[in-house]
């Protein structure tokens, strides 16, 4: 039996001490009992909407001593012992009025036992003012996207770390690039400038996995920074400087899977923790199974407890002290980061039960929490399945948008463009809150937008207006502002994933200053630059209401409008290699009494008293 070392469990105490103001060396002493090696959470707050709290104590045959604790407010309302003896777990009771402070834990051996006792020294924190009523990202944001080890080197030392498998070689696709939360720290007035309200990072926590370990998603310690990326006291860093600038932090999380190396692997708590038996059955990815009238059980089970991969073994969340484990976790996070919402990973592949629980959890603690689930299909009905009770999500990636738009402009035929994208709009009625879908151009697991486009820059345009005019909340994926490109037609994550020039020392293109981009580059980085920024004021695409018109001969019409403020905005796309003539009087419901509008984006003023002149391969954003 392999236990981890204790050196982590002291790390994670002293990171909370900082920010309790505790000495380091006193919260480094509390994990100095020989028979406790993991402690999660390693710590908590007073005044949680829950009271209760579930601890799971990890070391060797812990499950032989007794646990007891004198502190006013806090009581253990039960004690459970499973099937491996190494474990632990304890029901506390927090009560509403219980004072932060720090309690002994003792571990006692029952009479006669030849059991050696501990302690473990708990500290409850006082909570930020105002915690519970955070406000999330919401129609009024923007959120960029970038994956931590591609974006920018700020402390090469920590490139590659003893103990960890996966070392820096940046010449592998699949390798680690050495990207970190302090490149991110450094280039957070890059990100501000842009106009980004909102940052979207791909996971942080360990991924101690032999190759491949870049991308985040096989967690290997729920409570843990990768050091490759830093600390956790750096990720704290990350969160205030990104306050400081103007921009709130999601956290990316994945509920359904680990990684294959994660300590619980070594010495799983309950034989049936990992689904399978931890033995590897795959998924076949049947998604619709869970909803589908008329699915087999044998697919709607596969669905949801078959692994990811080999590499990634699936978590049985029917299990109590699994699931408890996952929402503690991600309410440790939000607390202790001050984090304005979270992004979670392959949604419907978690148990639908415990997706309930989940986002029930979460939502009484954070009321207005921003949450966005996953769920990769083009269909509206799936993805609109998830905000219904009972898991009533909230926001959900809106896929089958972002495909549509996606799909329309990649194709040069002309067949009227816009079609399928008006369609899929108009069947905003199946969700219960489209306003909570996060719309996007693209994202880390997509081939590069300019290179979908085929490196026309007209229709990459086109998309990014459509995406930051949409009653939706946008999401823009780092690089495309400087027209990365990628291989297309098949996956390949690699080459959607490449570093971003500017973020390691002596690179000859640097986006973040503007140094050695091509003309067309800067084009397009002012282009996103002023799109953005004006969004971000355009209180009529905040919250306004939007009136679209069916697409003719490849041109599409849509307005947003405020009936308080009057407010319009006219958004029209042609998609023809020549100039498109429309006739206002089609567009009388929004434009009577409209003698002119001011293009936002090139400052050009259109008189719209007879006819509507769109320029040939164009999109036009005007303000009425």
């Amino acid at each position: 039996m392999s236990i981890p070392a204790r050196p982590l469990l002291a790390a994670l105490l002293a990171g909370a001490a900082l920010l309790a103001g505790v000495p380091a060396e006193a919260a480094e002493a509390a994990s100095t009992a020989a028979a406790i090696d993991h402690m999660d959470p390693p710590f908590w707050w007073t005044g949680m909407h829950d009271r209760r709290l579930q601890l799971m104590v990890h070391g060797a045959a812990i499950a032989g001593l007794e646990p007891a604790i004198a502190y006013p407010g806090v009581r253990i309302a039960a004690v459970t012992r499973v099937a491996n003896h190494n474990y632990l777990f304890i029901d506390l009771d927090v009560a509403p009025d219980t004072k932060p402070g720090s309690f002994a834990i003792d571990f006692r051996a029952p009479a006669g036992s030849a059991a050696q006792p501990a302690r473990y020294t708990y500290r409850l924190l006082a909570r930020a003012p105002g915690s519970s009523e955070r406000q999330g990202f919401s129609t009024a944001d923007t959120i960029y996207q970038l994956m931590p080890d591609r974006f920018a080197n700020g402390m090469p030392s920590n490139d590659s770390v003893p103990g960890l498998a996966d070392k820096l070689d940046r010449a592998l696709g699949y390798g680690r690039h050495g990207g970190d939360i302090q490149g991110i720290i450094d280039h957070l007035g890059y990100i501000a400038g842009m106009g980004f309200t909102q940052l979207w990072p791909t996971p942080l926590v360990e991924n101690d996995m032999p190759a491949a370990s870049y991308h985040g998603y096989a967690a290997t310690d729920h409570y843990r920074i990768d050091p490759r990326y830093g600390s956790n006291a750096d990720y704290v860093r990350l969160a205030q400087a990104a306050r400081q600038h103007g921009i709130g932090l999601i956290q990316d999380v994945v509920l359904s899977h680990i990684g294959l190396n994660h300590w619980w692997m070594k010495d799983l708590p309950t034989p049936d923790w990992i689904n399978h038996d931890g033995k590897f059955v795959p998924t076949m990815h049947h998604r619709t199974a869970v909803q589908d009238p008329y699915a087999s059980q044998e697919d709607a089970s596969n669905f949801t407890t078959g692994w990811f991969s080999p590499g990634m073994p699936d978590l049985n969340q029917t299990n109590p002290f699994v699931a408890n484990y996952l929402i503690q976790n991600n309410i440790w996070w939000i607390e202790y980061a001050g984090l304005s919402g979270l992004r979670i990973d392959t949604f419907g592949y978690s148990d639908g039960a415990f997706l309930a629980r989940y986002t029930r959890r979460l939502k009484a603690e954070y009321p207005h929490l921003g949450l966005v689930g996953e769920e990769w299909s083009k269909l509206p009905p799936v993805v609109a399945h998830w905000q219904r009770a009972p898991t009533s999500m909230p926001g959900m990636m809106d896929f089958p948008l972002a495909e549509a738009m996606r799909t329309a402009l990649a194709d040069k035929n002309n067949r009227n463009t816009f079609n399928d994208v008006y369609e899929t709009l108009s069947l905003d009625w199946l969700y219960p809150d489209p306003s909570h879908l996060v719309l996007f151009e693209g994202n880390h697991d997509m081939a590069r937008l300019y290179s979908l486009v085929g490196e026309d820059i007209a229709r990459w345009k086109m998309d990014l207006a459509f995406v930051m005019t949409m009653p939706r909340i946008p999401h823009f994926y780092t690089g495309d502002e400087i027209l990365m490109t990628s291989t297309t037609g098949r996956r390949d994550d690699s080459s959607y994933r490449r570093d971003f020039p500017g973020g390691w020392a002596g690179d000859k293109v640097d986006a973040l200053t503007g140094v050695g981009l091509t003309p067309r580059q800067r084009e397009a980085q002012d282009f996103v630059r002023k799109l953005v920024n004006w969004r971000k004021g355009a209180d009529v695409i905040h919250h306004g209401k939007l009136m679209q018109y069916g697409p003719e001969n490849n041109t599409w019409v849509y307005f947003r409008y405020d009936p308080p403020t009057r407010r319009k905005v006219m958004v029209a796309f042609n998609a023809n290699d020549k100039e498109a003539v429309l006739p206002v009087a089609r567009f009388h419901e929004m434009l009577a009494g409209v003698a002119a509008g001011t293009d936002v984006l090139t400052g050009r003023r259109f008189d719209l008293r007879k006819e509507i002149r769109l320029p040939a391969n164009s999109v036009v954003i005007l303000e009425l």
